[in-house]
């Protein structure tokens, strides 16, 4: 099709808009649903130029899911990555329900946190201290903290959030915690355990000198972000395992992936959504959960 004739039907397409009659709508939302965000300004300047309520709820129903199908591409794309960035993960989850958001001043605010520990370590500290130093910048000067009160808050669930409130559930701060020790270059990785997920400090040369003979892993420690990053040994992990009645699991003691991690978020931001009423939005998050699962 020229140009002119797309020029045309879009025109025609935005008249259509406010037509009273429904299967008319659907059928004018059909055609726009397949183009790209970049008509979003078309839509925005029609919705500012009409004074009908139901053509503005129209329009910014098609934005909503312009920009989902937008992020939902963005997210297939980096599911299919050998090794995704978190970063880049979270930001594309909270881009959901933050369309605009700025990536430019996200980065600033970690990059703040990060150089802010980055300035006190040194390599003469061991991988116990270093952590003990992130710690005490993340969860003390900054004051980043679990929100115990309002756990399943959808804000809890976003970065931008995180960063401007300094709330999170534990799967939010563990994930922005991981970030920030990644970029400091701290092999910190995450733990898929059930409603309190830790974090593993990995470092197989050291930890096959301090695990008794038998225990074959990589991870050094373990850190929980959501008890200001206190740290557990291998044995207390078994024996919490054993006391909350899981079956023993690979899982509960070695490093899982990214999507794992950004699925586990995904899950807790879709139970925020469905306990807070916005049971629309829960349909959109289990297909994020999806893209993340298909193999």
């Amino acid at each position: 099709m020229k140009n002119s004739d797309k020029t045309r039907k879009m025109q025609a397409l935005l008249l259509l808009l406010d037509d009273p009659d429904e299967t008319v709508y659907e059928a004018v939302a059909a055609e726009l649903i397949k183009e790209s965000p970049r008509i979003i300004p078309k839509l925005e300047y029609v919705w500012e130029n009409t004074c009908d309520e139901n053509c503005q709820n129209r329009i910014e129903v098609l934005i909503q899911r312009l920009h989902f199908k937008e992020n939902y591409k963005k997210l297939r794309i980096w599911s299919k990555q050998q090794d995704p960035d978190l970063f880049e993960g979270f930001f594309l989850t909270s881009k959901y329900h933050y369309p605009d958001l700025n990536i430019d001043r996200i980065e600033r605010k970690i990059e703040e946190i990060r150089r802010k520990v980055w300035v006190e370590l040194s390599n003469s500290l061991t991988s116990l201290e270093k952590i003990t130093v992130l710690n005490h910048v993340f969860f003390n000067d900054f004051g980043f903290s679990v929100d115990n009160e309002n756990h399943y808050s959808p804000r809890n669930c976003f970065v931008n959030q995180i960063l401007e409130t300094g709330k999170g559930n534990p799967v939010s701060m563990a994930l922005l915690y991981t970030i920030v020790a990644n970029r400091l270059d701290l092999p910190v990785r995450f733990i898929d355990i059930p409603k309190t997920p830790l974090l593993a400090y990995v470092d197989r040369k050291i930890a096959a000198k301090v695990h008794p003979a038998g225990v074959e892993t990589d991870v050094l420690f373990y850190i929980n972000p959501a008890n200001k990053g206190s740290i557990t040994g291998r044995r207390e992990l078994e024996y919490q395992v054993k006391r909350t009645g899981l079956e023993p699991s690979v899982r509960y003691f070695e490093a899982s992936s990214s999507r794992t991690f950004l699925t586990r978020l995904l899950e807790i931001t879709e139970k925020s959504y469905e306990l807070n009423g916005f049971r629309e939005k829960t349909a959109d998050i289990h297909q994020m959960i999806s893209v993340l699962n298909h193999k």
